[in-house]
């Protein structure tokens, strides 16, 4: 039986639901796979931080974090920022689950370069770090003998990066198309029920998946980097955010949504990339969606995508109505992955 010291690096909503999976799951790790673990570091954007090395309870950290209360209180030390918070852990595995930055990937480029540079293993939903330092980072872990993997940043941890890595080796992926952005399609599919533009939006607000500011969502920033993510990983080409051809949603109108159902079509923000020799074309727009297409019957937070490879054919994989049960699953699965 082996124990793994583990630190999260932000505590939301991901980082909470994959806090009480661990502690759902902990006889099953244990009986089944000779897991355990122990949290010796935590770090939050606004209830502060706490580190032992002997362990932190972690249904106490949840309970303060949920009630509002610092985190500095529970037995152990706070970190006065999150890379002393990466040393002073002693963690085998990092969670980092910080905001997303689309243009730089920072800060959390550092945290993980810094967690690989430790030795440890590293575990992100966090989408910049992919996108804007993947070949740095896989060959530090590589040089460290550790694992730094990212299953939760596209499609909630739904089996995508492992799919390819693991399970159909020696496969060249051609093209893939598909909804991606959880929020966009929610708003298109409020938008075919009779809400406006801005009342789909609030709903979104409201059920708490759209920010307070939904521009990342509505004007395809989410979709591209996750665009980004999946060529750069899986195709082996290097793409920013920046370079995706992107359009949004704001210029769909209930009208549009009303006429293009009437015509047995429904509007989707599409996400798409295509080789072209040793380059890409990506992506992310609104397309009229045939009834006669798998895209075509993927509603609300629901995602789909279609991949094309050399050998498979074409290959898709839906995901019905994730949410940060789904995201901390994934990072779950990439813990036990990189410790096996």
């Amino acid at each position: 039986m082996t124990t793994y010291k583990l630190a999260f690096l932000g505590f939301g909503n991901v980082g909470q639901a994959l806090a009480e999976l661990l502690l759902r799951k902990e006889n099953e790790l244990a009986s089944n796979y000779n897991i355990n673990f122990s949290v010796t570091g935590i770090g939050t954007g606004s209830h502060g931080s706490a580190v032992n090395v002997d362990g932190i309870d972690l249904p106490a950290a949840l309970d303060a974090v949920r009630n509002g209360r610092d985190l500095g209180l529970l037995a152990g030390q706070p970190a006065s920022d999150s890379l002393e918070l990466i040393r002073t852990s002693q963690a085998d595995v990092l969670f980092e689950n910080t905001s997303v930055n689309h243009e730089t990937g920072q800060p959390a480029l550092d945290y993980v370069k810094a967690a690989l540079n430790l030795g440890m293993h590293v575990c992100t939903a966090n989408k910049g770090p992919v996108v804007h330092g993947y070949k740095e980072l896989s060959d530090l872990a590589d040089a460290k003998g550790v694992r730094f993997y990212h299953e939760s940043t596209v499609m909630d941890g739904a089996p995508i990066f492992s799919l390819f890595r693991e399970s159909i080796p020696a496969s060249n992926l051609l093209s893939f198309k598909g909804i991606l952005n959880s929020t966009t399609n929610l708003i298109l599919s409020r938008l075919e029920q009779g809400d406006s533009f801005d009342e789909a939006v609030k709903h979104c607000q409201d059920v708490g998946i759209a920010e307070t500011d939904p521009s990342g969502d509505v004007d395809g920033w989410d979709a591209a980097i996750k665009v980004s993510a999946l060529v750069t990983v899986l195709m082996g080409i290097p793409l920013k955010p920046q370079d995706v051809d992107r359009e949004g949603i704001r210029n769909i109108t209930p009208e549009m949504v009303a006429d293009a159902l009437k015509d047995g079509k429904r509007y989707k923000l599409i996400c798409s990339a295509e080789r072209d020799g040793e380059n890409v074309i990506a992506k992310v727009a609104p397309e009229l969606i045939p009834s006669n297409s798998p895209i075509y019957s993927v509603e609300g937070t629901s995602s789909i995508v279609e991949f094309k490879t050399d050998v498979l054919g074409d290959l898709s994989v839906v995901e019905k109505d994730p949410g940060p049960h789904t995201t901390a699953y994934g990072l779950l699965a990439d813990f036990m992955n990189a410790v096996k």
